[in-house]
């Protein structure tokens, strides 16, 4: 009984096997502080399953090229018409934007910057993603303004154009000359139906950039309570300071 009384006694007192005992343990935690930084640079790289400006920017490409090339359709059938009822300026701008998110692509995009350059093509995609989608939105406001007034025409062909007239009792009611035009049917029906087009492309381009500043703000911000965790960090530091 005197010998089985003694390891008792050992292992009471020395505090070192325990501790070696719990050596193989402590291997555990290591390994799982590298699965975070794994994971993050899984989430740096794919979005939705997709690398992060990939998909917006082929998205914002492909929309950029339909709305430039329907807005110079337009500009097409008639010489009189105003750059703001043809807009294909709201898709070259849109293209721009995508040709940088394409090139963020190829300098690896990375959800923490770790150079300026990084930091400086994030700040000027995010900036120009917010342009866009201003300009989209004024593009529909335009577009939507010129349907709602071609739905009121009364058009007839005069020489080399189409003249039309809003439905007024007033004899000088304002007349919108379309120039080179030799048929109404080409103001009233095709370059309506341009309208309409315009209006769903420029608004589903405006929710692409309002969506590619949303996950551009987000990767950047996507902590909110660093406050918090630098707290219980200096506070597990003290307390470790103070074992």
């Amino acid at each position: 009984m005197g010998k089985d009384k003694e390891p008792r006694g050992q292992q009471r007192q020395g505090g070192l096997p325990t501790g070696d005992a719990a050596g193989p343990d402590d291997m555990g935690p290591k390994k799982g502080k590298g699965a975070p930084k794994e994971s993050g640079e899984e989430e740096a790289q794919t979005c939705c399953g997709c690398r992060f400006p990939l998909l917006l920017a082929l998205l914002q490409l492909a929309l950029g090229i339909s709305v430039t090339v329907v807005g110079f359709l337009m500009a097409g059938i008639s010489s009189s018409l105003l750059v703001r009822d043809t807009p294909f300026w709201a898709g070259i701008i849109v293209c721009l934007v995508a040709y940088l998110g394409l090139f963020m692509l190829c300098v690896s995009y990375q959800v923490d910057e770790r150079t300026c350059i990084q930091f400086a093509m994030k700040l000027f995609y995010f900036l120009l993603s917010a342009l866009a989608l201003i300009v989209c939105v004024l593009a529909v406001a335009f577009a939507a303004h010129h349907y709602s007034q071609l739905t009121q025409f009364t058009c007839e062909t005069s020489l080399n154009s189409c003249q039309c007239k809003l439905p007024s009792s007033e004899p000088l009611s304002r007349t919108f000359v379309y120039r080179d035009v030799t048929d109404c049917t080409s103001v009233t029906g095709t370059f309506k139906l341009f309208l309409l087009i315009q209006m769903i492309l420029n608004l589903v381009c405006g929710l692409v950039c309002l969506l590619a500043c949303f996950v551009m703000w987000k990767h950047r911000y996507q902590v909110f309570y660093v406050g918090i965790r630098m707290c219980s960090l200096t506070t597990s530091e003290g307390q470790q300071q103070k074992a």
